[in-house]
């Protein structure tokens, strides 16, 4: 089901939607169709998560690029940061990764990759939309001209071999935890990290289809914190895309906390490259004033990682991400990769000979931060919300300079997001709960998460 002219069906992290609902089968035939017409040729690799609806939706897909001639290597349950890897690796004319992501397992999306593993240009996707909604006649396919799918039986070696080889240590006597959110890791991140020597155990690795991202995962990190009992912890969400960790204290360290101490780290060994780091609006004021101290530049952008993406490629960074975990290291790969991301922050570990807890410590305070989810009738009217943002101006200037506030859509989901930092937390929930519920009084029902 395509949403209404003037709305985008490609949203910050491609198409997502409740899966055979407004993502259907037959939605996911069209895009296979318009991005094989797309294609000046080569062939299209494709990989999804856990979830129940996957199989049928990457089925779908395949068979409308079959149908329009292209060939495609199918790549099973990866993390998606594995797809984009063998997406470049098999020098494939596009990549294709079936997952909601963090999102519930009822959900589902398509992204889009071009020939490096990346996320294709908002122009690009919107041409890939424009065809979609022409719709008939397709271009077709006859004879041998029809494509057909390759399995690629190794793929989860060829990538934990990728994986492996970026890290110069081993982890003897470190013991992990594991949160593999019963999503596209539960293979990999274990093997991985008892690849590398160390004591690892493993929590939500055993998914049915449904319970991915269900109370676990990079989304639910206290599940891991209350599991971790003094070890280092990672958790990832349903892709993998994300890391979360957990210090040996069980405090949770977002994305803000380990780009912090992963940008540190690269500045003081020389290979910061061009002084600066790429973050988003939802960093915490914490993180900006780490950044500050290090001397070091910060370019913001609006939230998704496409976004950081553009912006690292715009200034020549190495290094960008979000509080969500979503972190890329465009010296060792073109997209977020919560695996990889771990193996970059434990070779920080390994080569300080510190804990993580002793280097957030030395290197970000964070701010007490307020996050409210607020599901709406109409998240498009946000903008035209007069009495939301004359209360978001007063609050704004009730906390100067010592906090700030951050309202918007989400790009994936129905709902509004509210951020408030402030030096006291009470202020800070106090401000979020009094938004939250204009919020509500202006756009609608229902409740908030």
């Amino acid at each position: 089901m395509l949403p209404a002219e003037g709305r985008r069906l490609f949203g910050t992290d491609g198409i997502r939607g409740r899966a055979n609902v407004e993502l259907t089968a037959d939605l996911a035939l069209a895009i296979g169709r318009a991005a094989g017409e797309f294609l000046p040729g080569g062939q299209v690799l494709v990989g999804r998560d856990t979830r129940r609806s996957g199989e049928m939706l990457s089925s779908a897909l395949q068979a409308g690029f079959h149908s329009v001639g292209v060939d495609m290597i199918d790549v099973g349950v990866l993390p998606s940061g594995g797809i984009a890897y063998l997406t470049g690796d098999t020098r494939s004319s596009m990549g294709v990764v079936v997952s909601a992501s963090h999102n519930p397992a009822a959900d589902n999306g398509i992204k889009l990759l071009g020939r490096s593993g990346s996320k294709l240009s908002d122009d690009t996707e919107d041409r890939i939309e424009q065809r979609i909604r022409r719709g008939a006649p397709w271009k077709v396919a006859r004879d041998e001209g029809i494509g057909t799918t390759f399995r690629m039986a190794e793929a989860e070696e060829r990538y934990l071999a990728h994986l492996r080889e970026s890290m110069p240590y081993t982890l003897r006597g470190i013991s992990i935890v594991l949160d593999c959110a019963n999503g596209a890791a539960f293979r990999t991140a274990p093997e991985l990290f008892r690849r590398l020597k160390a004591d690892v155990e493993v929590f939500a690795a055993e998914p049915d289809g449904t319970n991915i991202n269900a109370g676990c995962g990079a989304t639910h990190p206290r599940y891991l914190s209350e599991h971790a009992k003094g070890r280092l912890g990672f958790a990832f969400d349903g892709d993998a895309d994300r890391l979360i960790a957990v210090d040996e204290d069980g405090a949770i360290a977002n994305g803000d906390v380990v780009m912090a101490v992963i940008a540190r780290h690269m500045k003081e060994a020389g290979r910061l490259k061009n002084n600066v780091v790429v973050s988003t609006v939802m960093a915490n004021l914490g993180f900006r004033r780490a950044m500050e101290r290090l001397g070091i530049d910060v370019v913001e952008t609006q939230v998704g990682d496409r976004y950081v993406l553009e912006a690292m490629q715009e200034h020549k960074a190495v290094l960008g991400g979000e509080q969500s975990g979503h972190i890329i290291l465009a010296d060792r790969a073109g997209t977020g990769d919560g695996l990889l991301t771990a193996v970059r922050l434990l070779e920080v570990m390994a080569s300080s000979g510190k804990e993580l807890r002793e280097l957030r410590k030395e290197t970000i305070t964070e701010y007490p931060q307020v996050l409210r989810n607020v599901h709406v009738a109409d998240k498009h009217k946000l903008a035209g919300a007069d009495l939301l943002w004359a209360a978001v101006r007063e609050a704004e200037a009730r906390l100067r300079d010592d906090g700030r506030i951050l309202v918007r859509a989400s790009g994936t989901e129905s709902l509004v997001r509210v951020m408030v930092e402030a030096s006291s937390g009470t202020e800070a929930a106090q401000i979020a709960d009094e938004l939250v519920e204009i919020s509500r009084g202006e756009l609608g029902p229902p409740g908030e998460d």
